[in-house]
């Protein structure tokens, strides 16, 4: 029996990027006075004495909450991604972007564990770590990390940049959704394979109890809104070191290296270079996101570094979940993937 054709998808998020690579909307410039309110905020929070993770009453927005608000509104129901600019970074110290960073994204939900170290609040750098090790998440190297979106369907996935590199590392975007109708009109019986179950590897940072892969399907639809979950393509592939029953169909790795090459096509794609200061802003839901390869400045204390925020949204405003999702929503209601003592150590 053949399948029901899979509709067209036509909301704001399915996106093309030669469309908007130049439109200046998707950024958001803070104005003198937005800044003045941050700055406030960090006198505050500092002179309270609170301790991150504090939560947002603890850095007080009077009036620019309102624009995040609005922000969200943007992730959830409008294009699904946002670049905020203008924080000076040069007048903060580490610890006081830090502070700032938490503030702001405490007003847009609740920021989870996003690694068995418990972090919070991550850190987005080189750690001398190369994606053949199976132990190892892409954003702990400096390759270029292909389409992909993060492990746990958190909500929100925020960067902020604290420092550039020496060269390379620019963010790449693109619409799944997008995604998902040029394979509907070019490959549809791939889009149906994505509608199937995959294994992937959690690449050690599995539950206790857990088993170290999991199975989800990667396009998923609830109340007439599509999810995609698709991963780097690594995690696919490691997932067979626990068995070749869990290594991709040939049809399977058809479908993920279409997804691939779609997203890489020169007009879907945007691209943005971070300045410091920026925060990016998308829906974990909606979007893929890719990073060039970059290399470091060889002095200590410049080398490229992100802070990074996985933000559960409240469940009003949030994007629904298939059920075949909510096995893996539960560790985000959870507080995201719990911390390993080894791994924090």
């Amino acid at each position: 029996m053949t399948p029901t054709p899979r509709k067209q998808i036509t909301s704001p998020d399915a996106w093309t990027g030669s469309d908007i690579q130049h439109d200046p909307s998707w950024i958001h410039h803070l104005d003198a006075a937005a800044v003045a309110e941050i700055d406030a905020a960090l006198v505050q929070v500092r002179r309270s004495g609170a301790q991150i993770p504090f939560a947002a009453e603890s850095f007080p927005l009077p009036r620019f909450a309102a624009a995040l608000d609005g922000i969200l509104e943007e992730l959830e129901n409008g294009r699904g991604f946002k670049l905020i600019r203008g924080i000076p970074r040069h007048r903060y110290s580490d610890g006081e972007c830090e502070l700032i960073y938490w503030g702001l994204g405490a007003h847009l939900g609740t920021p989870v564990s996003q690694n068995a170290r418990g972090h919070r609040l991550g850190h987005v750098r080189d750690e001398g770590r190369v994606l053949a090790d199976p132990n190892a998440r892409a954003y702990q190297t400096n390759q270029r990390m292909d389409f992909h979106t993060d492990l746990l369907p958190i909500d929100v996935l925020g960067l902020f940049c604290m420092r550039t590199a020496k060269s390379g590392g620019a963010s790449k975007l693109t619409s799944a959704l997008t995604i998902h109708n040029v394979l509907r009109a070019e490959h549809p019986d791939l889009l149906e394979a994505l509608y199937g179950l995959f294994h992937l590897d959690w690449r050690g940072e599995e539950p206790a109890g857990e088993q170290p892969w999991f199975t989800l399907p990667m396009f998923s639809a609830c109340q007439g809104k599509v999810t995609a979950r698709i991963c780097s393509l690594v995690y696919y592939e490691s997932a067979a070191r626990f068995g070749e029953q869990y290594r991709p169909t040939a049809v399977q790795r058809a479908a993920l290296e279409a997804v691939q090459e779609i997203a890489n096509r020169p007009e879907l794609m945007l691209t943005m270079d971070f300045q410091e200061g920026d925060i990016q802003l998308i829906n974990n839901h909606t979007m893929m996101h890719a990073r060039e390869a970059y290399e470091d400045y060889p002095e200590p204390g410049r080398q490229r570094h992100l802070l990074r925020m996985w933000i559960a949204v409240p469940d009003a405003r949030r994007r629904p979940l298939a059920d075949a999702l909510a096995g893996r929503y539960r560790w985000v209601r959870d507080g995201g993937i719990p911390m390993k003592t080894a791994a924090a150590a």
